[in-house]
């Protein structure tokens, strides 16, 4: 038979459509010709191809061949598609059967010697693949990854000889499998480390039990970092859904996924010199920047205002719909974002100003520029704005002092008040919609005047409004409550300090 299909799959964000590889021998000058968008990468195949089936003792066809990656309008990019291009040559010369093809799809780069290199962006080939019912053939060092769904039947093959041998029903492929023991997470860091702070630790609780965005506010050596990147710690441990959402994004960015990592809470610091594409993502294919490898877990930005205000303002969208579009002239790529965003900013900047001290030389309209930096619409869209005051020496130095919970004892709180959130309405309460506030957040009719005092009082937006309520909302989960209580506002007031000292320093 001159015309053979194999099925493979291309890659375009966390998504990977099916892509067929038609290949046509035909009668004229030797030729060998490759349509349907391919790029650089894709069209120097031929050659890896060609060394490949010559060194493993397969005959090349010395005819016009003519190779088609359907369809022809989705750009193909990377080795990928050596293994399903040769296989296509291989049963369009009738070195191989044919009627086995249809129920595999097949993934790999070639080397000269012919065998298998591992490629990236696996697991959404997986679970294509799965979707489809079919079976998928790897190259042996993607099997960890490709095992991770279960569900799918995955083979793993180390050289395009044994995907031929097992093709032809000589030798079988080994399915890739996985330890489907719980994972276990070791953290080298305790939330007991940090000294003091009581204040700050009851914001970092109330922000991991309801998922809310937090920014810490206060003096350098305070312990803002030490804070946020114990937040993890604390966390809920991802589920398998959760966790496979997490490798896919990590599967196709350019470091790939790397399976020590798997079922870990991911949390991401980039520096602030960094870009507004390194953020949200870009690239050419796009690739998913830092709010999307922080999905399911936490992005931390310290020193906030030193980040570039546009690269700031890339973030409003992200953290309202918890998915970032990337669009360009030739394609529209949809990455998810769905990340708990954490950030530190000094008052000042100094950096001392109201640290207790007379280090701050500070003016009055210097402090306001600095705090400038950060837009209205985005300190709206965080929900607790905490101060961190400087460590007594006393508290740093009392070692018998009994330390405070271990972030193990304080993490099966978190899952409680999570249980509660999940039983009323299936989300965090910080990603309850307007409509669903009305519902699910009933505020007592002291807590009603209260806020509409606050409201009144301080000029807040509504985008504030709906955000204390909510704070409110798991504030009233941690402690048991079924209503929101007058001193539940009261509290989530205490972390809009920030909303205060601009209004304070404008007036």
């Amino acid at each position: 038979m001159a015309l053979a299909i194999v099925y493979t799959r291309a890659t375009v964000g966390v998504v990977a459509p099916l892509v067929t590889v038609e290949v046509h021998l035909s009668n004229g000058m030797a030729n060998f010709n490759m349509v349907g968008l391919p790029e650089k990468t894709v069209r120097e195949s031929k050659d890896r191809i060609r060394s490949a089936l010559m060194n493993t003792h397969f005959e090349f066809p010395v005819r016009r061949i003519t190779i088609n990656l359907a369809p022809a309008d989705l750009p193909k990019e990377g080795g990928r598609y050596d293994l399903p291009i040769a296989l296509g040559i291989l049963a369009a010369s009738g070195q191989l059967p044919c009627e086995e093809l249809e129920k595999y799809e097949f993934i790999g780069e070639l080397a000269l010697s012919g065998e298998l290199r591992p490629v990236k962006g696996i697991l959404p080939l997986v679970l294509g693949a799965y979707q489809s019912g079919r079976q998928l053939i790897v190259p042996e060092e993607n099997a960890h990854e490709a095992a991770l769904v279960q569900q799918a039947h995955v083979l793993s093959a180390k050289h395009i000889l044994d995907v031929c041998a097992h093709l032809q029903g000589e030798k079988s492929l080994l399915r890739c499998t996985h330890d489907s023991s719980p994972a276990t997470t070791t953290h080298t860091m305790d939330l007991a480390d940090v000294k003091g702070q009581p204040h700050a630790k009851r914001a970092l609780l109330i922000a991991a039990a309801g998922q809310h965005s937090l920014l810490f506010v206060g003096p350098p050596g305070t312990g803002k970092t030490m804070l946020a990147s114990r937040l993890p710690t604390i966390l809920p441990e991802l589920s398998e859904e959760q966790a496979l959402e997490v490798a896919a994004v990590a599967s196709i960015s350019n470091t790939g996924f790397n399976i020590a990592q798997w079922r870990q809470i991911p949390f991401r610091a980039p520096h602030h010199s960094g870009s507004g594409p390194a953020l949200v993502g870009g690239g050419r294919p796009p690739r998913p920047g830092e709010i999307s490898l922080a999905h399911r877990g936490v992005l931390f930005l310290d020193e906030l205002p030193e980040f570039n205000r546009h690269v700031l303002e890339c973030l409003r969208e992200p953290l309202e719909s918890g998915s970032v579009t990337i669009s360009r002239a030739a394609y529209q790529t949809c990455f998810p974002a769905q990340f708990q965003l954490v950030a530190a900013m000094n008052p000042c900047p100094c950096g001392y100003a109201g640290s207790g001290d007379d280090n701050c030389r500070c003016a009055p309209d210097q402090v306001t520029r600095y705090l400038n930096k950060i837009s209205g619409p985005m300190l709206d869209r965080i929900d607790m704005h905490v101060e961190v005051a400087r460590v007594s020496q006393t508290e740093l130095n009392n070692e018998t002092k009994e330390r405070s919970e271990s972030s193990a004892v304080l993490r099966e709180k978190i899952i409680l008040a999570r249980e509660v959130q999940y039983t009323r309405q299936s989300k965090c309460n910080a990603l309850l919609s307007t409509s669903e506030l009305d519902v699910m957040a009933k505020l007592a009719k002291e807590a009603q005047d209260l806020l509409t005092h606050i409201m009144t009082k301080f000029n807040f937006s509504a985008r504030v409004h709906h955000r204390l309520i909510k704070v409110a909302r798991t504030i009233a989960d941690m402690d048991g409550m079924p209503e929101v209580t007058a001193p539940c506002i009261s509290e989530a007031l205490s972390y809009r300090g920030l909303d205060r000292i601009r209004k304070n320093i404008s007036a």
